[in-house]
């Protein structure tokens, strides 16, 4: 998968994005609210390199196409006709409409694809990705183990 956007070029990871991607990674405080940090690189070209199914769950590289570098990143994970979506991006380009941009790109690719619903589980404290959910028209859908559920519906 390979998605063009205005300013961003979102696609498979490549090694000379893994020294960038653990800067913010292991980016404690920044990450907070993610799973998937303060790993070696190591553990996280296991990761993150090769030929990951959708099905096993794909994390995306977004490259910043001015600057060529890696700003954040994008997974997913299949479950039937629908998919599990998580973002993040970089402390430094923050807060500039990357996150939204890139979603909704991988959103729409998803739904020319047959997509019929993305998924996205935020902690309640992560007022920035569920006001981007909100954003996107995601809707509330409920709890569950601890974190709150949100659905878009693409049919």
């Amino acid at each position: 998968m390979e998605i063009c956007t205005e300013r961003c070029l979102i696609r498979r990871f490549e090694s000379p994005d893994i020294d960038d991607f653990m800067v913010y990674r292991n980016d404690m405080d920044w990450m907070k609210y993610q799973g998937f940090k303060g790993l070696t690189k190591q553990e996280y070209e296991d990761a993150l390199l090769g030929d990951h199914t959708f099905q096993d769950g794909v994390q995306l590289a977004v490259i910043h196409k001015k600057s060529g570098k890696l700003i954040g990143d994008v997974y997913l994970k299949q479950e039937g006709d629908s998919f599990w979506i998580g973002y993040s991006v970089c402390r430094t380009m923050s807060c500039q409409g990357y996150a939204c941009e890139a979603a909704a790109a991988v959103i729409s690719s998803l739904k020319d694809r047959g997509a019929a619903c993305i998924k996205a589980g935020v902690e309640g404290g992560n007022t920035a990705s569920i006001a981007l959910l909100e954003k996107l028209n995601f809707c509330y859908a409920g709890i569950d183990n601890d974190e709150m559920i949100y659905v878009l519906k693409l049919g």
